[in-house]
């Protein structure tokens, strides 16, 4: 009951060209995943089928336990989509907009679970309480976006797909949306799916991080465990009498153990920086992408 996305060796192909090669993947509920990937990697074509938006070629995809390919209308109640824009219905005002939508969602409720949401909490959660009246054509690019974020979690989803949320969002805004993102994953208890090429963001939201290059993932975890895995080294900074030292070293802990063996309590500011989330990416993109060719004629021959 706990695990909402199993996907297994998921593949789709294009005519002749192979998009995804066997992706892999499960996630549970309360779960945000961060889905990450270089322009053309397939993420688009991932999520479309896992909204069952599109049919695959081949693979094992279950959905909040039902194949997206043949979810019907109570099955898609359960989810949540919120795209990088949002066709709108500019002479609507705000709150009469998610009222009308939110009815669709009600005779879907289930045993727990009310829908749809709350519209007075829904706007407060995302911040368009004092906008409630206004026409979605007045609302600023930053209020609509946040507009589109409320449409997508108007049915209290099970899980939210939610791509690039964050554009248009100024840093105030992107910190509130993060603390929404919390609270769906920590009392709602949503398992999200999102897409980004913020990596702060994804560092700052996802539980794990999947990234996808060459049609599969090659790599799952925190952006620590991804780190750790890469060996990408980490910079050792410090302070001793007076004067600021600099090492990159592969082996953090085994360095400052033998920096206070030599100088004890004369080390001051000691700080430890490990590889970025972007070095980790950026390593474990290149290193896909250097290793495409051999991999490409091991499945020919």
């Amino acid at each position: 009951m706990d695990c909402v996305l199993d996907v297994s060796d998921l593949r789709m192909r294009y005519g002749k060209t192979d998009v995804l090669t066997g992706v892999s993947f499960v996630a549970r509920r309360g779960e945000v995943l961060a889905l990450l990937g270089p322009n053309g990697a397939g993420k688009t074509t991932t999520i479309e089928i896992l909204e069952g938006f599109r049919g695959r070629s081949a693979g094992r995809v279950s959905v909040l336990g039902v194949d997206p390919a043949h979810g019907d209308e109570a099955w898609r109640a359960r989810t949540g989509v919120v795209l990088q824009s949002w066709r709108d219905h500019a002479r609507w005002r705000v709150r009469e907009l998610l009222a009308h939508l939110g009815r669709y969602y009600a005779p879907y409720s289930a045993p727990g679970l009310t829908r749809p949401w709350d519209v007075d909490d829904l706007l407060a959660t995302v911040g368009l309480g004092e906008h409630a009246r206004k026409r979605v054509r007045e609302l600023s690019g930053g209020q609509r976006r946040r507009l589109d974020v409320a449409i997508g979690i108007v049915g209290r989803p099970e899980l939210l797909f939610l791509d690039e949320p964050t554009a248009g969002f100024d840093p105030e805004g992107r910190r509130e949306f993060h603390d929404v993102v919390h609270r769906l994953a920590d009392r709602e208890e949503a398992t999200i799916l999102l897409t980004t090429h913020d990596l702060d963001e994804a560092e700052r939201l996802a539980d794990r991080i999947l990234v996808l290059a060459g049609g599969t993932i090659i790599a799952d975890g925190s952006a620590d465990e991804l780190s750790r895995a890469m060996s990408t080294g980490s910079e050792v900074r410090w302070s001793r009498d007076g004067q600021r030292f600099v090492h990159a070293a592969d082996d953090a802990t085994a360095f400052v153990r033998e920096l206070f063996r030599q100088y004890g309590e004369s080390i001051e500011d000691l700080e430890v920086h490990r590889a970025s989330l972007e070095e980790t990416y950026m390593a474990l993109v290149r290193k896909a992408e250097n290793a495409a060719p051999r991999r490409l004629t091991a499945v020919a021959a």
